[in-house]
């Protein structure tokens, strides 16, 4: 029989414990940096990232279930999912900067998510689809960041330096979907490591390393910078990397899109499919090899060198992930790609 105590296990209260530490870490690191917002702002900025955080850390140590528990009706579950953007509420209030249409989206694409979700629950359906692209988009098009169509011309909709804000909580909506309302077997979702994530996170990157650097290099996309970092450089931006880039589009193209689609075609097509869509997704970058694409008026820049190039790694990436369901796997080999590219090749 499973635990059926309302209150969270021993697990979940030593991960609390290191939540903490990780809070007080993550603020140090603000205030070397001279992040404006935690001298201007610090309380609100804050407890804004430990609300943020604390979805994203604590699901990865079993606390859907319990949420579950204390959750126990579908109607409980939708409405509850309107708290996944009370970040913005405690970030923006005490500034003056609440904008009441930002808000609103924000607390409708959560309870619209959550909502539909509960009511379709076949993994894989229509409503899958929409939940995902919806997401995406958001994500990738930045259309909730501060340059966004909500945007009014002399306002920011984020703080300086906050605009990675809605990336977050839309994973979070993303996690509390799929992990809490609708739990789909196969995410992957689990922050406590394993020694074989370790070995299949560095095999696929040694896999993929002589690929990128033959055709980076040929493609004029990698440039090698002699200049060694810092040496607390390379492990700062690995974790940094890890946390706040790798394991939420590794949870997305991999533990979402990928599991989602190997419901509906092979293991192997569905791999090439949630690479390319991966590789898409960095058509807007801007590191070099872009051209212009006029779309209804509006021109966009396409980085086909930068969308080849993580096409490729999506592959190995994706197989990382499916060799034992693990994102803690493909989050290794892609924080591992992203911080010697960034230090070294960019």
């Amino acid at each position: 029989m499973g635990n059926s105590s309302p209150f969270p296990s021993r697990k979940l209260a030593i991960a609390g414990a290191i939540f903490c530490v990780l809070l007080a870490v993550f603020w140090g690191i603000a205030r070397y940096f001279q992040v404006r917002q935690v001298h201007d702002h610090p309380l609100s900025t804050f407890v804004s990232f430990a609300l943020l955080f604390a979805p994203y850390w604590f699901l990865g140590f079993g606390a859907a279930e319990w949420v579950r528990r204390i959750l126990p009706g579908g109607a409980e579950r939708i409405a509850a999912a309107a708290l996944l953007a009370l970040p913005y509420f405690v970030l923006s209030i005490p500034r003056g900067e609440f904008h009441w249409p930002l808000a609103v989206v924000l607390v409708g694409l959560a309870v619209l998510s959550a909502a539909m979700v509960e009511r379709w629950k076949t993994p894989g359906n229509w409503a899958d689809a929409f939940v995902l692209a919806t997401a995406g988009l958001v994500i990738d098009l930045g259309l909730l960041n501060t340059s966004g169509p909500l945007a009014t011309p002399g306002q920011t909709l984020w703080p300086p330096g906050l605009g990675g804000f809605p990336k977050m909580m839309m994973m979070n909506v993303a996690l509390y979907c799929y992990l809490v309302v609708k739990p789909i077997a196969g995410v992957g979702y689990d922050l406590t490591p394993r020694l074989s994530d370790v070995k299949t996170g560095l095999r696929e990157l040694l896999f993929y390393m002589p690929i990128v650097l033959a055709l980076g290099f040929w493609l004029g996309f990698l440039h090698f910078h002699r200049e060694m970092p810092r040496l607390w450089m390379a492990p700062a931006a690995w974790i940094f990397t890890f946390a706040f880039v790798a394991m939420p589009e590794e949870l997305f193209f991999r533990g979402l899109v990928q599991n989602l689609l190997e419901r509906r075609m092979t293991r192997n097509l569905a791999l090439l499919v949630a690479s390319i869509l991966f590789g898409l997704s960095h058509f807007n970058k801007r590191s070099g090899g872009q051209f212009l694409v006029a779309i209804a008026g509006h021109t966009f820049a396409f980085n086909w060198r930068y969308v080849l190039l993580a096409t490729i790694a999506g592959i190995f990436y994706g197989r990382a992930w499916r060799d034992k369901r693990r994102l803690f796997a493909s989050s290794i080999t892609h924080t591992s790609v992203d911080t010697v590219w960034s230090l070294w090749f960019r």
